[in-house]
């Protein structure tokens, strides 16, 4: 037997229907509330005397394709209590209807998962072909409206900070490290502004934060006993940047070793010509500014002088900006060695190890080949010299960080000889080893040793900014706690924020995240 539906049980709970009418943009229902009696609102006295009606027109969920509209018939009652100041009241509906809302709580419910999960534009866009047509500024308002306030205690946390725009301007993000939730946006992250929200939060007891300043002085200004944890991948990341830097440092040792130093410009192709005279003037000036200094003149007075960027000289001075010229690597690469067999197999005209390249899946340009051949003439008529290439820093690094293993046997003779003609570089990169082993393993005990023998090498300025946060990176190898989550989140909070077009408040964003979570 099939089941019957009545039109009552379309509509919201406790109403009944007196009229249903079916025009051309839209389904129409007449209905009323069941009860006899009314709650004063001030008084909650039961009310049965009618003053008078009126018609609320309500938007509803759509039906078999089409919007509905209710027009609810709602009663006035008038309040017999004679110590109540309100004398005519008109009937509530409860949720089912709201209190002076133009749509019904169940469509007001859809609507603010919209808004959550679209922003404006787009959620107007799919709500008008879900036949609940809402305007954009209408679905944030509702947003900004049903947004949760959130009074849960909190043990750990983690902070971040996110751009507004980057460059310019920063927020704070805070998660609940426990729940895996946002707690709170901040709108800068000054030390000041996050002391203050933690302040209002003296219950927490762990705060995750990456290796920037500013997060760990406002955690122990506000929260003097709480535990800081540095962020684990931040610690392993910034260990190999150190290590890369080490690198830089030492590239001018490195070509020396390799026999890479003297490079002859009658090999140079044209453009790698350019950018040798290039590395020729930088070179000069380089030796301006460390004579400068050699003379006693400040790092302010040698900018006045030289016109050159404070950073840039502060660098040279320091001896922390290595330049070293190093012939381009480019798609060529892969096909030299298919290049030197045909070259010695006796082709010589580079249109024709071109168009033999092209054969081989190569894409280049064929004055990429003609420089090649260019090149490799040359070499041959010049005696006593030739032109030695050298990787970059970044794939030495990444070479010796490799185990041996993984590496060619050309990349383990050029390995073997950075490492015992630059003692210093297999040092470092020992040192390194033997921190990831260190937050891997979580041996805290280690900590002390590693610092020390860090400081007198080529790691000392990461060292130096272990030894100031040690408490927090101590945590990060005893705590359980990461703030990769937080990272996570952040992520989120980017998707967020795109979405909105350039309307994300920071009001907005937080009801948006909060909401959704």
């Amino acid at each position: 037997m099939p089941n019957v539906i009545s039109l009552s049980s379309l509509i919201p709970a406790g109403l009944t229907v007196e009229q249903f009418e079916a025009t051309e943009g839209a389904l129409v229902v007449t209905a009323f509330a069941r009860g006899s009696q009314a709650a004063c609102p001030s008084c909650s006295s039961p009310a049965r005397r009618v003053h008078s009606r009126y018609v609320r027109r309500v938007a509803d969920l759509p039906s078999a394709g089409r919007p509905v509209r209710l027009r609810l018939i709602t009663r006035r009652f008038r309040c017999d209590v004679r110590t109540c100041r309100r004398k005519i009241f008109a009937e509530r509906f409860g949720e089912a209807v709201p209190e002076r809302a133009r749509r019904t709580g169940r469509m007001e419910c859809i609507v603010h998962h919209l808004g959550l999960a679209l922003g404006g534009r787009p959620a107007a866009s799919f709500a008008e072909r879900l036949m609940m047509p809402v305007s954009n500024d209408t679905l944030l308002r509702v947003v900004r409206r049903r947004a949760p306030r959130r009074n849960d205690s909190l043990t750990a946390v983690g902070i971040d900070d996110f751009a507004f725009r980057r460059n310019h301007r920063y927020g704070s993000i805070i998660c609940d490290l426990e729940r895996r939730q946002i707690v709170k946006l901040l709108p800068d992250r000054e030390a000041a502004t996050v002391a203050a929200w933690l302040t209002d939060h003296r219950e927490i007891r762990i705060v995750s934060r990456d290796r920037g300043g500013g997060y760990g002085e406002a955690a122990a200004l506000a929260l003097p006993e709480v535990v800081q944890v540095a962020d684990r991948w931040h610690l392993m990341e910034n260990a190999s940047a150190a290590f890369l830097d080490a690198v830089r440092k030492s590239m001018k040792p490195i070509r020396a070793v390799l026999g890479a130093t003297t490079i002859d410009p009658k090999l140079l192709t044209s453009a790698e010509r350019i950018q040798y005279e290039g590395y020729l003037r930088r070179e000069e000036m380089n030796g301006v500014f460390a004579s400068l200094a050699a003379d006693g003149l400040a790092i302010k007075e040698i900018v006045r002088r030289t016109g050159r960027s404070r950073k840039l000289v502060r660098q040279i001075v320091r001896g922390e900006y290595n330049d070293v010229f190093r012939t381009r690597q480019g798609t060529l690469d892969p096909h030299l060695p298919y290049l030197e067999a045909q070259w010695d197999a006796g082709c010589r005209n580079g249109a024709e190890l071109w168009r033999r390249l092209r054969a081989q899946d190569f894409h280049g340009s064929l004055r990429v080949v003609g420089e090649w051949a260019t090149r490799r003439r040359r070499a041959e008529q010049v005696s006593g010299c030739a032109l030695r290439r050298i990787s970059s820093a970044s794939t030495i690094a990444r070479l010796m960080t490799l185990k041996r293993d993984h590496l060619t046997k050309a990349e383990t003779v050029m390995v073997a000889a950075i490492e015992a003609g630059v003692p210093a570089l297999a040092e470092a990169r020992a040192l390194i080893d033997r921190f990831h082993v260190m937050i891997r393993s979580r041996s805290v005990g280690h900590l002390p040793i590693w610092i020390c023998d860090a400081e007198a090498s080529l790691l000392a300025s990461f060292a130096r900014g272990i030894r100031r946060d040690v408490s927090a990176v101590q945590g990060s190898i005893t705590e359980p706690w990461s703030n990769g989550q937080t990272e996570g989140q952040v992520n989120k909070l980017k998707l967020v924020k795109r979405q909105m077009y350039g309307r994300a408040k920071l009001d907005l964003l937080e009801a948006r995240l909060l909401g959704a979570a």
